[in-house]
Parts: structure tokens; C-alpha cells; sequence
């Protein structure tokens, strides 16, 4: 998911794109999680489908003090941010539908 999302790497980088205008979505996975790589099939579509959102990838295990901080244990997890304010997560260790992540992104722009 690396490719077609911006990577966080450090707290400063995620505190900066935290309070960027608009939306943005923080993916929070894993390259060795089953459930990262199914989600990893359909995830393209989904960020096309939204292109006024700016979409992040942040490794768990690379950045786990990110991690920490924004209490994800699960991944995949998603926290949704607008204008600098969370407007809503979807964080569980359960396996994510496309269908629930596409219900997820329509209602952080409300």
C-alpha cells in the first residue's frame, strides 16, 4: 500500500499530516499481516474513489510510538482526520471488508 499512499516514518510527519487542511486517512498495517495483504487487493480503488482525501500508510511496526499514541492495537486500522480534528477510526483486529472501509471513508467528509 506503500505505493499509492503517503508513508509516515515519524511522529513529526504524522503530527504534520495530522493537522493538514481536509481530510486524510491514516491506514495502519504491516507487511507480514494476512489481513493487510487481503485488504492490499482492493485498496487502490478505494483511495481513487476518494481523491479530495490524502491517504497515509504507517507501518505499526516501524512507527509503533505512532501506534501507541493513537491506541491502535489491531491492524489493519484507519483513523480518519479533518482539518486537523479526528472525525472517526475503524480500528479492530478483525478482518475489513471493502464495503466497510468505503462506509468508513463516506462518513468522515460529514
Amino acid at each position: 500500500m506503500k505505493e499509492y499512499m503517503n508513508e509516515i516514518t515519524s511522529m513529526e510527519e504524522f503530527e504534520k499530516a495530522y493537522h493538514e487542511k481536509g481530510v486524510q486517512v491514516f491506514t495502519f498495517s504491516a507487511d507480514w499481516c494476512p489481513d493487510c495483504q487481503f485488504i492490499k487487493g482492493f485498496m487502490p480503488d478505494l483511495v481513487k474513489a476518494y481523491p479530495d482525501y490524502h491517504f497515509y500508510y504507517v507501518d505499526r511496526d516501524q512507527c509503533m510510538e505512532i501506534a501507541q499514541d493513537q491506541m491502535i492495537m489491531g491492524i489493519p486500522s484507519f483513523v480518519g482526520v479533518k482539518d486537523g480534528v479526528e472525525t472517526g477510526r475503524f480500528v479492530s483486529k478483525l478482518r475489513k471488508t471493502k464495503d466497510e472501509i468505503d462506509a468508513f471513508l463516506k462518513a468522515l467528509d460529514k
